[in-house]
């Protein structure tokens, strides 16, 4: 992976850096936000596991900047309730080391309010079906049916957030 956080604009002294990664279901997310964290030896928070349910990008969104940024930027601990998918029922809180970078990813990471709390900020983009045919080969016919009502959640939190244009760094394909 050629795609370095250094010399970010944003860099906020005495804590740990923070990456954010956002972009639409299927667009590489996952995939680039796990490289970068092992490269960079940082500890990864997919929203994935935070999202409480289908209809949760809004929360998890929230949920992320009050619990991890903002609770990072007061010197709080850091942490995030998980979801447990299977049982459609919130799980168990993950605590975050406050002294290892974080690379958090997943749609809805990426906001002005996020943004002002990380370091760098990097929005992945894909044409629609490449995405769609990415996700559901990825997560199977449970996605499939869920797809419109997820890119629904996705294209309110783009008008609200801009989250492409907030971001740093837009990498394409």
């Amino acid at each position: 992976m050629a795609f370095s956080t250094d010399g970010n604009r944003g860099r906020h002294p005495g804590r740990p850096r923070i990456t954010l990664i956002d972009g639409r279901s299927g667009s590489g997310k996952t995939t680039f936000a796990t490289a970068l964290a092992e490269r960079e030896s940082a500890q990864l928070l997919s929203l994935d596991d935070v999202y409480p349910g289908w209809d949760g990008l809004e929360a998890a969104e929230a949920h992320v900047l009050d619990h991890v940024l903002r609770a990072l930027a007061e010197g709080r601990p850091p942490r995030a309730r998980t979801w447990n998918w299977v049982d459609a029922r919130p799980g168990p809180w993950r605590e975050l080391d406050p002294t290892v970078p974080l690379v958090i990813e997943g749609c809805g990471a990426v906001s002005p309010a996020a943004r002002a709390l990380a370091d760098h900020a990097i929005y992945l983009e894909l044409d629609d079906a490449e995405r769609r045919r990415r996700a559901i080969a990825r997560d199977g016919e449970a996605f499939a049916r869920e797809w419109q009502r997820w890119a629904l959640q996705e294209q309110r939190h783009a008008a609200l957030h801009h989250p492409r244009e907030t971001a740093d760094v837009v990498i394409a394909g």
